[in-house]
């Protein structure tokens, strides 16, 4: 499959996995939009990798639990690239509790980040 040139979309790109991947894809040439919540530091050294590997990148800050700033990372790709190729849903949250002790705002946080 040739990826050259092709967008991607990787949400909690700016640490860990999310950032391997930005960086893996970009050697195969695809442009980058690199969503973060909180670490606009690691935004900023995924964007590094992503144009050292010789491909292009943009930094969209984004909460994905809530619609309009989904919309938002969607509508940043497609100003900047034009189109969206390619999704990469990597970003998650988890709140540590014992089960019975798990509130329905805590559950409704992680299911607005993971799954929305």
């Amino acid at each position: 499959m040739e990826l050259m040139n092709t967008v991607a979309i990787i949400t909690g790109s700016s640490q860990g996995i999310g950032q391997a991947i930005a960086a893996r894809l970009a050697q195969d040439g695809v442009n980058i939009a690199i969503d973060y919540h909180t670490h606009a530091e690691g935004a900023e050294e995924t964007l590094r990798q992503v144009e050292a590997a010789g491909a292009k990148g943009v930094i969209v800050k984004a909460d994905l639990s809530l619609v309009s700033e989904i919309n938002h990372l969607v509508e940043q790709t497609l100003a900047t690239f034009g189109r969206i190729d390619i999704l990469v849903n990597n970003a998650g949250i988890e709140k540590r509790n014992d089960y019975w002790q798990v509130t329905e705002a805590d559950y409704d946080a992680v299911m607005n980040v993971n799954l929305k």
